[in-house]
């Protein structure tokens, strides 16, 4: 089966999924900061949690060694992290999207082109300034009460106090990085360019199809 794919859209096609991924499983990932709460350590992504605290008997705090969502979008601790949210989790759908067309163009003949390859990193683009921007929101949350807990009450936005960032979060930025820098300029080379018989070939079978059904059409 040929590829609508040159070899360097072969490579593209490899790294388009490869940063679609590292950039989507990161962003579901909670680990984008590290932190501790009641000696227990507690880790945090834009909308996920692990280990929480709950009143327990005596009106005491307790930790729950779990990892889980908020239970609703409001509940996330910050407006910046809610925006964060969303903007990272529309550029990874993006990616993805596009890491899909290219693994099938490896596959299917014809159905990326040197144009449509271009259209296609420039969505790369868009998709990895997205989930930069999300990187770039995310300190600004820093200041919120939750997250101060956990960071010894010294925290404040762009401002990490006890806490460090995880490696999740520094995967979803390099990711993204990779996807506007790398992806977007192998798109360029992705594609090819239809043959010159092939096209003609293509027009006049299209041209003997609709002339047939004309007819067909006029003698019924």
């Amino acid at each position: 089966m040929r590829s609508s794919l040159t070899l360097v859209g072969t490579l593209w096609a490899f790294l388009s999924l490869v940063t679609a991924v590292a950039s989507s499983t990161s962003y579901f990932l909670p680990y984008w900061l590290f932190g501790s709460q009641l000696g227990k350590p507690v880790s945090f992504s834009t909308f996920r949690r692990c280990n929480y605290p709950v009143r327990g008997e005596g009106h005491s705090l307790i930790m729950v060694e779990e990892c889980g969502r908020y239970a609703s979008f409001s509940a996330i601790p910050s407006l910046a992290w809610q925006m964060c949210t969303v903007v990272t989790g529309t550029g990874c759908a993006l990616l993805l999207l596009v890491a899909l067309a290219a693994v099938l163009g490896c596959c299917m003949e014809e159905l990326i082109s040197r144009m449509m390859g271009r259209c296609m990193g420039a969505a790369q683009f868009v998709g990895g300034l997205l989930i930069s921007s999300g990187c770039a929101l995310y300190p600004l949350g820093w200041n919120s009460p939750e997250i101060m807990q956990t960071c010894g009450n010294v925290s404040n936005q762009f401002r990490l106090g006890t806490c460090r960032l995880g490696w999740a979060y520094y995967c979803a930025g390099g990711g993204a990085a990779a996807a506007m820098l790398i992806c977007t300029w192998l798109s360029c080379f992705a594609g090819r360019n239809p043959k010159p018989v092939m096209l003609a070939e293509s027009i006049m079978k299209n041209t003997n199809s609709y002339a047939m059904e004309l007819d067909h059409c006029l003698k019924s």
